[in-house]
């Protein structure tokens, strides 16, 4: 129950052709967990199903032109995301649990235990250079993932960008300090990114979660032992126009009035300004996350991990009706994000039914960013 800010420390990393380097001195023996994850350009559909869920009807959005035509706005957007294969062939995507579709277009979880070395095995399969940068746990400059000058060459900069087709193994261990603090629960969340280019990187698609558990507070898995269900919830305004693939996802139909390009400055056409910004949760807006994604039980303990972004109005109040939390060890429905910043709040749910979740800044709720889970006996 804590929030976490941006934290760049040091560690260690092997490329995935080369002769391995040997870790940090590690404050215990734990596992390596190795995860093979490739930056995939995929088609995304923020309102799958066509319906607002919310409203209980089919979603329908239009931009208001120069002119004041309206037209249709589309919501499938081709993005890169990070996506998990089963090994390091890149030929099978590893199926993503049903407790886990919540996620989205989110990055696959990866876990962690305190004492543990996470071994990510990144593939490229993007057409420009993009990283894995992760939060809180143990890196040296070979396993950062940021390109900057930072007084280091060679081998440590490999891992600042990995090319079109490469493939790169950063090594993250996990020490005391990457786990729960004295006020948190049994894990804590941290996200991973690409940041090549931060701005564009992340606004293209490449975000995840990675939740690290205390020391013998964990399943084999490296789920925490006393916790039923793990929620991620990340609160992003998604600007589309930042997005390295704008090109193919802004450019209007032949007949429109208005032309679009890359980058266009959101402060000219403040009248379809919503149609860049995706105001989402997990990316999807509208209620349309399917709500089979956020059930859980009467009396359960669910623990929620919940994140915002970068971008310039990522302040969040994420709400639960229905059911209180406990975060930063007081009672509360609402909590607060600011920009890349994380926190942890505990719930036992006892009121039986179908809730809104959402974030209460106002223009943010009307966006679309609200969500459905539901509490069953």
């Amino acid at each position: 129950m804590r929030a976490h800010s941006i934290i760049a420390l040091t560690a260690f990393c092997t490329v995935s052709v080369g002769a391995a380097r040997s870790a940090p001195a590690r404050e215990s023996a734990g596992k390596t967990r190795t995860y093979f994850i490739a930056a995939d350009t995929v088609t995304w559909d923020y309102v799958p199903g066509g319906r607002d869920e919310i409203a209980g009807k089919p979603y329908a959005d239009t931009a208001f032109f120069s002119k004041g035509k309206p037209q249709p706005v589309s919501t499938r957007y081709r993005k890169v995301l990070y996506r998990e294969y089963t090994d390091s062939t890149f030929r099978t995507l590893k199926p993503r649990p049903p407790e886990w579709e919540h996620l989205g277009f989110l990055g696959p979880l990866i876990r962690g235990v305190v004492g543990d070395t996470i071994r990510v095995v990144f593939r490229n399969n993007g057409d420009r250079p993009y990283s894995v940068h992760p939060h809180g746990v143990l890196y040296d400059k070979s396993s950062e993932g940021v390109p900057y000058n930072d007084g280091t060459s060679g081998h440590d900069k490999a891992d600042d960008g990995v090319p079109p087709g490469g493939t790169y193994t950063y090594i993250w261990p996990g020490p005391e300090r990457a786990g729960p603090g004295p006020m948190d629960g049994s894990s804590v969340m941290w996200m991973y990114h690409s940041h090549v280019d931060e701005v564009r990187d992340i606004n293209t698609g490449l975000f995840g979660p990675m939740i690290i558990t205390a020391r013998g507070k964990a399943r084999s898995d490296g789920s925490p032992k006393d916790v039923d269900r793990e929620i991620v919830a990340s609160f992003m305004q998604v600007e589309e126009q930042d997005s390295w693939l704008a090109n193919e996802n802004l450019l209007p139909s032949a007949d429109s009035l208005f032309s679009l390009g890359p980058k266009t400055n959101p402060s000219l056409p403040q009248d379809i300004y919503p149609w860049f910004s995706k105001f989402s949760i997990n990316g999807f807006v509208h209620g349309s996350m399917p709500l089979t994604a956020l059930t859980m039980r009467k009396g359960e303990h669910v623990r929620w991990y919940l994140m915002a972004s970068t971008n310039d109005f990522d302040f969040h109040a994420p709400h639960w009706h229905g059911n209180t939390v406990i975060l930063n060890g007081m009672r509360t429905d609402v909590a607060q994000l600011a920009m890349m910043q994380m926190s942890t709040a505990e719930m036992v749910p006892d009121n039986i039914g179908t809730w809104l979740f959402h974030c209460h800044v106002s223009f943010h709720n009307e966006e679309g960013m609200a969500v459905r889970y539901r509490v069953t006996p």
